[in-house]
């Protein structure tokens, strides 16, 4: 299994940034997926967890009503939208296969694959 995070960069605070995370190997449709960060001398943290259908979203309360999880299973590729970035926002960003018609949860355990992680930097 194999997973590709794009979309990283430099942005200033108030901006926006879309990362992509695309997975192969696996059935990806039946999997539940999510988002994870590490900020520079901190654990990695639960950011954003989706189901497997898509109908359901788990989201870290910091980051609720900026960032959106969402899946496009045709394409076998998870995205976080992310608005009104902060500078604490600054860190590498992972994607992750979750549990087999998993609902997206928090818990770091219920990951399997992670992807190589995407650099996020949100200038003040």
């Amino acid at each position: 299994v194999q997973l590709q995070a794009s979309g990283g960069g430099l942005v200033q605070a108030g901006g926006s940034l879309r990362l992509s995370c695309t997975t192969s190997g696996r059935t990806f449709s039946s999997y539940s997926m999510g988002w994870f960060r590490q900020a520079p001398g901190k654990e990695r943290e639960f950011v954003a967890g989706i189901s497997w259908s898509g109908d359901s979203t788990n989201t870290q309360d910091s980051v609720k009503g900026r960032f959106t999880i969402s899946r496009d299973n045709a394409k076998s590729t998870v995205y976080l939208q992310m608005n009104s970035l902060k500078p604490e926002d600054t860190a590498v960003y992972y994607c992750a296969t979750g549990r087999l018609a998993g609902l997206g949860s928090y818990l770091q355990n219920e990951y399997t694959y992670w992807g190589q992680g995407t650099l996020v930097t949100v200038s003040s």
